[in-house]
């Protein structure tokens, strides 16, 4: 499942993260123990470790590996870390995700999605990760308060569902925009309930929609 040319070929991809500025190590060193190629139709394998977003099933993509790389730094997940990711797709970003954290609950709106990419999950043996099928707008308010959220698609505005279900002090990672480009956002819950706003660069996802499918 796993060959030596495939980890020949992620370390070559986390040298391209590096030279594109990625920094932190614990990042880099999930992007490269990930196999990828498993996240993608065979018909796609050898394109796997190219820093490319490549198309899935319900329309849907599995994101470019800057991007991941980018919104995991952003999100600077830790050990102690209970984390949610709104829009599980392939299931790519949580699998790296769940080697920096302690448990990861991801929400897809896509039921044929949901489905699959929840055993597959399963049958690579990330098992940190809770799969729920729901509207992401929601977040998963029955777990929550989480340390950290992660928005994986296209938003418009903020949802104020997942403000709610954030802790004091946690970071809430989303790309928002009117246009096809949309601003990286790194929000910040302060002690007296305000928010923080940091600013990043320009990314494309796939649209943040509400309701389920």
């Amino acid at each position: 499942m796993d060959s030596y040319r495939h980890k020949g070929l992620r370390s070559k991809l986390v040298q391209t993260l590096v030279q594109k500025g990625i920094t932190n190590r614990r990042v880099l060193q999930a992007i490269s123990e990930v196999p990828r190629h498993l996240f993608l139709d065979k018909a796609f394998e050898e394109w796997a470790y190219k820093d490319q977003a490549f198309p899935i099933s319900s329309g849907q993509t599995i994101s470019q590996p800057y991007t991941v790389a980018y919104q995991t730094e952003l999100l600077d997940p830790q050990p102690n870390d209970k984390i949610l990711e709104i829009g599980t797709g392939s299931g790519y970003q949580a699998s790296v995700l769940s080697l920096l954290c302690k448990r990861i609950y991801s929400v897809e709106r896509h039921l044929s999605l949901y489905q699959s990419t929840a055993k597959r999950l399963k049958d690579i043996g990330y098992n940190s990760v809770r799969t729920l099928y729901g509207d992401g707008y929601l977040g998963a308010e029955k777990f929550a308060p989480f340390d950290k959220i992660i928005i994986t698609a296209g938003a418009t505005e903020l949802p104020q569902a997942l403000i709610t279900q954030l802790k004091i002090g946690g970071y809430l990672v989303i790309p928002i925009g009117q246009h096809e480009d949309k601003i990286m956002i790194r929000i910040t819950k302060k002690e007296d309930g305000s928010l923080g706003k940091e600013e990043f660069g320009h990314f494309r996802f796939v649209p943040f929609l509400q309701g389920v499918t």
